[in-house]
């Protein structure tokens, strides 16, 4: 009854803040999108479209593990409810195979969808809205190249007055406004050509960005960090100590192609996911290009930063074989766990031998207290096949408590970011669930 009540002056407040953005709003200029590179500048339309939908990593949110590429069904838990992804294949009675043009564009642009209902923006119409016409437009030219596939798409399981898809056009009028991208005239081809591929087909700030009360982006906090389906996106702002300030140009070009560069650790969760199947794709001048942009956003230290430590007297202290002596009592438990589950892949030392990606040193994931990475990645492994290889851990879900992966968890941070962790077994259990 007490999350009704809350629910009443939240609905009302958006409905007010909807009313003044409504009356206040202007007309969206019209822009052109950049060239794209090279050969896919003139390529033809379905080869365009297949890298721009890599680009936008469309098959990451439209397929379910082990499912058919682009058929839906991935569910998308929120705080409200549960959605669940579409079937963007051209299958004419469950997928998009009767849309027309218009509707495609509408979709991606004004978040309509063929039947005039409106989307909610779990589907990132708020940022696909910047793209080009003509882009879109490839975009379904090669979803339309696709076999279809007939899989029904599940209802939406939310709560009132979530479950009322008419009050997204009052959300739409408070939080959203269709716009093409307009090239900054001040900044050059390179940070336009950067800026469109963050802000627009990558949507970079979905994740990246934290949600106001009405769960639409705090752009004051634009890439600053927030949490996605528990996992931590990190802090991508130029800020030196909180974000990406101190990497170099070339850390950036490592990890945002192979998932990986020294000193930073190894993506995974969503951005693993992101980097396999559509970051490690680009064009490496749209790498450089997209690295230019981030480079130009304001620094910010976000709602919980964290700071690295990359070399901790824990660490320091430990050989590849033997641990730091004098670990804190209350951390003998996770020590013991790592001995027998972690220690030969990662050693004491975090230096990894056997691949690269193993190494823990400098990375954010064993810097953050709250823990929600490492909890994560213990719990649910990790897995991703880059530049022709496949990089993975293991689960380990099944095999340890929830106690054992917080206590596990606490250790990981203290031995390689050198700080306490602050895991708990109820934290590792919520996890479990979602």
């Amino acid at each position: 009854m007490k999350r009704g009540l809350l629910l009443i002056p939240v609905s009302v407040a958006i409905v007010g803040v909807a009313a003044y953005a409504w009356l206040t709003r202007s007309d969206p200029a019209p822009g052109t999108a950049p060239m794209l590179h090279g050969a896919l500048a003139t390529a033809p339309q379905i080869q365009r479209g297949e890298y721009l939908a890599r680009a936008a990593d469309c098959v990451a949110c439209h397929t379910v593990e082990g499912g058919k590429p682009f058929a839906g069904g991935l569910p998308f838990k929120l705080p409200f409810g549960t959605l669940y992804s579409s079937n963007i294949t051209p299958d004419k009675k469950t997928g998009i195979g009767n849309w027309s043009d218009d509707d495609f564009v509408r979709a991606l642009h004004d978040g309509v969808r063929h039947d005039g209902q409106r989307l909610y923006p779990a589907f990132p119409y708020t940022s696909y809205t910047l793209l080009s016409r003509d882009d879109v437009l490839a975009i379904k030219a090669y979803l339309f190249s696709l076999p279809p596939v007939e899989q029904t798409t599940r209802a939406p399981d939310l709560s009132f007055p979530f479950n009322q898809r008419w009050a997204m056009g009052l959300w739409n009028a408070a939080f959203f406004r269709s716009q093409r991208y307009t090239p900054a005239a001040d900044k050059s081809p390179e940070w336009n050509r950067g800026a469109y591929l963050a802000i627009g087909l990558a949507h970079c700030a979905e994740c990246h960005t934290p949600r106001n009360i009405g769960f639409a982006l705090d752009h004051r906090n634009e890439l600053a960090g927030a949490v996605v389906n528990g996992w931590q996106a990190p802090n991508i702002t130029a800020d030196t100590e909180h974000g990406i300030g101190k990497w170099t140009d070339a850390d950036l070009y490592q990890y945002l192609r192979f998932g990986h560069a020294a000193g930073h650790g190894a993506a995974s969760g969503p951005m693993g996911e992101a980097v396999e199947n559509s970051l490690q794709y680009l064009d490496p001048q749209d790498t450089r290009d997209l690295i230019t942009y981030l480079r130009s956003v304001p620094a910010r230290a976000g709602a919980e930063p964290v700071s690295v430590n990359a070399r901790p007297d824990s660490a320091a202290a430990s050989t590849a074989y033997t641990p730091a002596p004098n670990t804190p009592a209350d951390l003998q438990n996770g020590l013991r766990l790592f001995e027998s589950s972690c220690a030969s892949c990662h050693q004491w030392n975090g230096g990894a031998p056997q691949t690269p990606y193993a190494a823990l040193l400098g990375a954010r994931s064993v810097n953050d207290p709250s823990g929600r990475n490492v909890m994560q990645i213990i719990l649910h492994g990790n897995k991703m096949r880059v530049a022709g290889q496949d990089v993975f851990m293991p689960s380990f879900g099944a095999a340890f408590t929830d106690a054992e992966i917080a206590q596990l968890s606490n250790y990981v941070i203290y031995q390689f970011g050198g700080k306490p962790g602050k895991v708990t077994a109820d934290m590792v259990a919520a996890q479990r669930k979602n």
